[in-house]
């Protein structure tokens, strides 16, 4: 060779054009198809949701096929129905019966066959609540509370009602109260009742006569001849047996199932809000209380009405840019109306005089405790039929709190009591040895509901 090897310089020829570019990253097959704009940023889009759709796909996918290796729970369908009259409200299961509260009365099923055995419609209520406990030798004892919130005391014996009494029944409708909430106790003893007035809300309690009942039962077994349930076949061509009442309907006074009576025995109150002394001595203070082994409501101080208004007139004074940022309202400290109460069995706490007799599975007291209240009060139930009942009486025990009660428990034993406080404070006492077992603080103050034992 002559010459050395040179690079000839670029041509015009050579040049890429324009739309040849990237032919390299082109897919052969898709070189003649390339979309012009817009229609390639559509293309995008329609991918970009596609690729999304799948990504969803795969994942719900991902979790049915987790389900899958979760244990199912099973599924229950009914196996039998029974039909009732008019509309059913609530129900309640004794024994081998389950009472049903209908919108004209109250109805009795038998739980091997779901089939009626007796209905009650005399005084055409409409039953809202409905309590029920077996009393055993086939008596059931019922508490229904109707629309007017009337409490209705029922005894079912041999597949027949027979309407007792009205608890809260009175001759004026403007001194008419209104039942808000209803306990039997383990047994069938004793029945709470919390009543609602105008202006005041009180407890009661009753003793229930069940030994009486299935003597005067046994005596006389035509007792409750006209609230006897016959049996009515109904129209339709179903296996369903209808059983109404038969027989003219009865007022509330003239419902005598020559029953005996249940005896009110306690009459408890709100606790009244703590005002300012009369006592003019420490003495006199001290008159007032009977036994200084026990802490009582705090009643018999010798604080005054000024003391309480200087104090309240400093506090006022020392943070009135709190009290403003907050915007408080100066409100009278109201009585308050709702009541949680629990049945007790005997225990070292509610200690019964040597001439009661005892029964380990009879209830000795009761516990109540007001809303917004700091106090826990224990009542004894061993007075004595002949003794007038008390519109004021004093607790036998009280359990002061550090900050208001919210909510209480009774264990199934009716060994243990848990308290649940405003500050989510829990509580678990031992009322067998009398003193707490644990204290637990929830974090963070959270506001507890209800509590419940396992």
């Amino acid at each position: 060779r002559k010459k050395p090897l040179e690079i000839p310089p670029p041509s015009e020829k050579d040049w890429l054009k324009d739309d040849e570019e990237d032919f390299f990253l082109q897919d052969p097959d898709r070189k003649r198809d390339a979309l012009p704009q817009p229609f390639r940023m559509i293309n995008k889009l329609v991918m970009l949701v596609f690729e999304n759709a799948m990504e969803i796909i795969e994942r719900r996918e991902m979790l049915r096929e987790a389900q899958k290796l979760k244990v199912q729970p099973p599924k229950c369908f009914p196996t039998a129905e029974f039909q009732v009259t008019g509309r059913a409200n609530c129900l309640a299961v004794s024994g081998k019966y389950i009472f049903v509260g209908l919108s004209v009365g109250l109805a009795a099923f038998k739980v091997s066959d779901c089939k009626e055995v007796c209905a009650w419609d005399a005084a055409k209520m409409e039953i809202c609540v409905i309590h029920a406990l077996d009393l055993g030798n086939e008596r059931h004892v019922l508490l229904a509370v109707d629309e007017m919130g009337l409490l209705w005391l029922f005894c079912f014996h041999k597949e027949s009602f027979l309407l007792i009494k009205i608890l809260n029944e009175v001759e004026d409708i403007s001194k008419r109260s209104t039942c808000e909430e209803v306990v039997l106790s383990p047994g069938g003893d004793y029945a709470g009742v919390l009543l609602q007035g105008n202006t005041k809300a009180w407890l009661e309690i009753y003793r229930l006569p069940k030994d009486s009942w299935l003597k005067e039962m046994e005596k006389s077994p035509g007792a409750a001849a006209g609230l006897a349930c016959k049996e009515r076949r109904a129209q339709h061509s179903s296996q369903v047996h209808i059983f109404l009442l038969q027989g003219s309907p009865v007022s509330a006074n003239q419902a005598d199932a020559k029953l005996s009576l249940p005896v009110l025995l306690l009459q408890v109150k709100p606790p009244k809000p703590i005002a300012g002394s009369s006592f003019k001595s420490p003495l006199d203070a001290l008159k007032k209380v009977a036994d200084g082994s026990m802490l009582g409501l705090g009643y018999n101080h010798l604080i005054k009405d000024c003391q309480w208004e200087q104090q309240e007139a400093i506090f006022r004074s020392t943070y009135q840019e709190y009290l403003e940022a907050e915007g408080e309202r100066e409100s009278k400290e109201q009585i308050p109306r709702h009541a949680t109460f629990h049945f007790l069995l005997p225990s070292w706490i509610l200690q019964v005089g040597p001439e009661m007799k005892v029964q380990p599975d009879v209830p000795a007291g009761i516990s109540v405790h007001w809303d917004g209240s700091h106090n826990l009060c224990l009542y004894l139930l061993n007075h004595s039929l002949k003794e007038k009942v008390d519109s004021d009486p004093k607790p036998h025990v009280v359990w002061p709190c550090a900050a208001p009660i919210v909510c209480s428990a009774v264990s199934s034993c009716s060994r243990y009591l848990a308290l649940a406080c405003e500050d989510a404070t829990i509580t678990i006492w031992d009322k067998h040895l009398g003193y707490p077992l644990s204290v637990t603080a929830i974090l963070e103050q959270r506001l507890i509901r209800s509590i419940h034992f396992l």
